[in-house]
């Protein structure tokens, strides 16, 4: 007569690769660790953990502030897209791509912020941007008018097959400096009108 042995609990590591895969959309790391009843540190080292046994395979585990979602690797997306039928068309105009890129290194980063760096009118790529989820709305500065903050979504992350924000390239030094005086000179004149106003 054979013995059976008791069945081990599955390792947290396993639990949150299930967790992630039934997941609708991207989970919040405290809504995984109230699930498993652990710390969030706990479900970090295991997101971790997840990240090192994808590397070279077909998954990556993608994060975003305080949320995180199982993905397809980046490399792969010719041959999906095919296998989908999907057109990989639809790309971004040259002037949604400058605002992105400011949005992407500068966020969370309001609307004249945008503007003072382009130098003109960003209305139209920021619907185009929101229309293409690309970026989302993420709150209110607390300054005069409460202009809306915009910051890059997931769909941002997976359509430049980045597994976080920290995947961005760095800015070369100048160009930083750059952005970083065109944001004060926003924020500037907008403190400078609202002194106006009262």
């Amino acid at each position: 007569m054979t013995q059976t042995l008791p069945a081990q609990p599955p390792q947290l590591k396993t639990l949150v690769e299930s967790l992630l895969f039934v997941a609708e959309g991207p989970a919040q790391i405290a809504a995984l660790a109230r699930a498993l009843e652990v710390d969030e540190q706990k479900i970090n080292d295991a997101l971790n953990e997840l990240a090192q046994d994808y590397a070279g395979r077909g998954m990556r585990v993608q994060r975003m502030r305080d949320k995180v979602q199982l993905v397809t690797a980046p490399e792969a997306a010719p041959a999906i897209e095919k296998f989908l039928g999907v057109d990989g068309a639809g790309h971004l105009s040259a002037a949604a791509l400058e605002a992105l890129a400011i949005i992407a290194y500068r966020q969370p980063i309001t609307r004249p912020a945008i503007e003072a760096v382009r130098g003109v009118n960003c209305d139209g790529v920021i619907q185009t941007l929101l229309s293409r989820g690309m970026i989302q709305e993420v709150g209110r500065q607390e300054t005069v008018g409460r202009p809306i903050l915009y910051a890059t979504t997931f769909e941002f992350l997976q359509n430049f097959g980045l597994r976080g924000v920290d995947d961005l390239p760095p800015l070369e030094q100048a160009t930083e400096n750059v952005l970083t005086h065109a944001i004060a000179e926003a924020e500037a004149t907008a403190q400078q009108v609202a002194e106006r106003i009262k």
